[in-house]
């Protein structure tokens, strides 16, 4: 079994559900007792978060680099980056470090299009949603079109994680806004939503949305698990 090495703290409530995910489902396909090798460096989310918010790039994935480093070091395999966002960095750690980084699109987009599904509605922060990195990836390797909610949506989507998820906060109205989010994906010509932000999940799951919704955080996980099985 290859060793996973997960950067995680982005944040630890997401990054908790990927470790018990790859987990469990290395113990159902091994049997017994099975769990997965793997490392974690978890950085410390509010030293990020406020760099991000000050658009200081450069240093944030400095933090990132070190991260993917040190994992290499400790023996990891190949890197998980257990956060949507923070992807923009996926080629500046891939030249950093000699490890494959496994990127959380790219099985997503594979979950996408294996269900015959061509336009696709994406929650996540703004960062996620408004740059390129992420639609970019889905057009060019998978033919897929990404639409994103309209700007007041995206802004109290935005808020939601930040001010909400990402301390453990599920507050039923922040569900019943995301709930009526997802139902105007769908009416602007989604066929499925990507949950693009790995802490959405905790908030809301099939039962709230009239599409399909691929979930990056349980999607990514199981990929690892794959891959550290040889598969």
């Amino acid at each position: 079994m290859k060793c996973i090495g997960l950067i995680g703290g982005m944040s630890w409530e997401s990054s908790a559900q990927h470790y018990v995910i790859v987990n469990r489902a290395v113990r159902d396909r091994l049997g017994g007792s099975h769990s997965a090798r793997s490392l974690m460096l978890s950085v410390d989310f509010a030293e990020l978060e406020e760099l991000a918010h000050a658009g200081e790039w450069d240093r944030l994935g400095d933090h990132l680099v070190e991260a993917a480093q040190a994992l290499e070091r400790g023996g990891a395999d190949f890197l998980v980056l257990c956060t949507n966002t923070m992807h923009m960095f996926a080629e500046r750690i891939e030249t950093a470090s000699s490890l494959p980084l496994l990127h959380i699109a790219d099985p997503t987009g594979e979950a996408i299009r294996e269900a015959g599904i061509r336009k696709i509605g994406l929650l996540g922060t703004a960062f996620t949603m408004e740059q390129d990195f992420y639609k970019a990836r889905f057009a060019e390797r998978f033919g897929i079109e990404t639409i994103i909610p309209e700007e007041d949506d995206r802004r109290e989507i935005h808020r939601v994680i930040f001010d909400e998820l990402i301390v453990g906060r599920i507050e039923k109205a922040s569900r019943q806004f995301y709930r009526e989010a997802l139902a105007r994906l769908a009416e602007a010509g989604a066929e499925g939503i990507v949950l693009g932000c790995t802490e959405i999940m905790l908030l809301v799951g099939e039962e709230d949305s009239p599409v399909p919704l691929f979930d990056t955080t349980t999607l990514h996980a199981l990929a690892a698990v794959e891959l550290a099985l040889g598969n």
